[in-house]
């Protein structure tokens, strides 16, 4: 298994736990706020560069 399909299995293992643990809402708020607060942690430059890169090369 490749190191992006780990990582899509984790996240989709830890979205239904915290489904199952929290309030709908709650678990969505983290679901969507930990990748929204992570890109807004970038440099503008950093972020630059990904809103330019395809979704096909962000893995390399």
């Amino acid at each position: 298994m490749s190191n992006r399909a780990k990582v899509a299995v984790g996240g989709v293992a830890v979205g239904v736990i915290l489904l199952w643990l929290l309030p709908f809402w709650m678990a969505v708020l983290v679901i969507v706020g930990v990748p929204a607060g992570a890109y807004l942690l970038l440099d503008p430059s950093q972020r630059r560069r990904l809103r330019r890169v395809s979704r096909k090369e962000l893995g390399r």
